[in-house]
């Protein structure tokens, strides 16, 4: 076995980030790079190409001898950024590729930043780098190439490592498919992906993220009339679009419950994570309760911790996610609208279908629709699941390892997310031989997706050393 110095790790680690991550990222975060579906006018706008050429460049900088930096391109899918890099000394024959993903843009910028803080503006504050796309996942590519600059810098082989850098993400990663099956060659047989698009429950260990869920999603609108009318003269006689609205909804979820009704969104939970979810909930009891800020007085969906854990990560949700039709409170009037506009969001379980999910959804929405309104659907999403494999001897103790020498004795613990990547859905169904370590610098405090978004440059820092270690480790295997 191959010793590697962690002290050479984490000075690379520590020098790449001060010297070079911390100017480039707060320059990524200054670009608006939308995702797709949040700019229809993303090819035009040029925003996505800023962003992928932008850190381009910084690789390129980065001279790792015999390392390619290359942005692929297909007609009407959003770029994706390939930064490819050999193999060094001796590695084990079966050794194949380390695919290093993350993907390069966001969320919309959301209103309500703090004071000094937006969303295009960056701000390094108390070892916070504030901004969108910081933490969710500007940081990525960087924290990759400098796990690898780390590990030649210790002087220990590695396989070929290929950093992928997506653009689709936020929109359900759209556009990779087709990236993935143009460009298989170039990937070639992939045997350890590490996804930095995760996080954990708190910033002083390594958190494995071993389960994802799906989700489909659709806009959906309830058209009663050609044009609106006064309330007075024609409510309970034209029955309102909320209305029929929401008798569709009861057709999706039960509103007492939360439960899903529909049984093609549902899957059932393996014995290995059910475990996970009863430790989980025996290590922290009432973490899952006081993560997030409900107002005084409300309480959670349950007050079980293991059905909390559930809820969050092996059965289906719905959550409305977007509204129209419907004027400002001020500005109401006495009409009776013409139609109601919701967007629904669904997580699924991990096993769950997410085509058959979306079928039976479309069909609950269309089919006898209450007085025949007229049902519109449009902006319908699907991504995959992902369930981790068994993970290799190799890899547990590394991570055992990393526990010690990166985290201070903390040990590494596992959780089910309950969003999604669909990327490892869409990995997984590729590479079904891989092993999987899905992770990152996040925790519930860190705002992806609402203001205030930021990183824990330290956090940040640690789980690169952790996965310079961990590509090391799989050289050897």
């Amino acid at each position: 076995m191959v010793r590697v110095d962690n002290s050479l790790v984490r000075g690379t680690v520590e020098r790449v980030w001060d010297d070079a991550v911390l100017t480039s990222l707060s320059e990524f975060v200054s670009i608006p790079a939308l995702s797709p579906i949040f700019d229809e006018n993303w090819a035009a706008s040029g925003h996505l190409d800023a962003a992928v050429e932008h850190v381009r460049r910084w690789l390129v900088a980065r001279n790792i001898e015999g390392a390619s930096a290359e942005i692929l391109r297909l007609p009407g899918k959003s770029p994706v950024l390939l930064f490819d890099v050999p193999p060094t000394g001796e590695v084990r024959a079966d050794a194949g590729t380390v695919l290093l993903y993350g993907h390069l843009d966001k969320q919309p910028p959301v209103g309500g930043w703090g004071e000094g803080l937006g969303p295009w503006t960056p701000v390094q504050r108390d070892g916070r780098l504030y901004g969108r796309g910081a933490a969710d996942d500007g940081y990525s590519g960087y924290a990759a190439t400098a796990a690898l600059e780390a590990v030649r810098a210790a002087g220990v082989p590695h396989a070929r490592c290929v950093v992928l850098l997506e653009t689709s993400e936020e929109s359900g990663s759209i556009h990779l498919p087709a990236y993935l099956e143009r460009y298989a060659d170039k990937l070639g047989p992939v045997s350890l992906v590490v996804c930095l698009d995760s996080g954990g429950q708190d910033y002083e260990r390594l958190w494995l993220t071993t389960s994802l869920r799906g989700l489909v999603s659709t806009t959906v609108t309830v058209k009663v009339l050609e044009s609106g009318q006064h309330s007075g003269m024609a409510s309970g006689i034209v029955p309102s679009s909320f209305r029929i609205m929401r008798m569709l909804l009861d057709r999706l979820e039960d509103s007492k419950t939360g439960e899903v009704l529909l049984p093609e969104m549902h899957g059932d939970v393996p014995a290995e994570r059910l475990a996970e979810i009863k430790a989980m909930a025996a290590l922290a009891p009432g973490a899952a309760k006081a993560v997030f800020p409900l107002v005084a007085g409300m309480s959670p969906a349950s007050d079980d911790d293991v059905e909390l854990l559930l809820n969050n990560s092996w059965r289906p949700t719905l959550s409305v996610i977007g509204g129209a039709g419907f004027p400002l409170p001020e500005e109401a009037g006495n009409v009776l609208r013409t139609d109601t506009t919701f967007t629904l969001s669904f997580r699924l379980p991990p096993t769950a279908s997410p085509p058959a999910a979306l079928a039976a959804l479309e069909k609950a929405l269309t089919t006898d629709v209450p007085y025949g309104a007229q049902v519109s659907l449009s902006r319908s999403e699907e991504g995959l699941g992902w369930n981790a494999p068994v993970m290799a001897p190799w890899l547990e103790s590394t991570l055992d390892s990393v526990s010690q020498t990166v985290f201070g004795g903390n040990p590494w613990l596992t959780m089910r997310l309950g969003g999604s990547i669909p990327f490892m859905g869409t990995l997984a169904e590729r590479y079904p031989e891989a092993q999987f370590v899905v992770t990152g610098a996040l925790s519930a405090d860190s705002n992806a997706h609402v203001p205030d978004e930021w990183l824990n440059i330290a956090q940040a820092k640690r789980v690169t050393e952790a996965v310079a270690h961990i590509v090391a480790a799989h050289a050897r295997g």
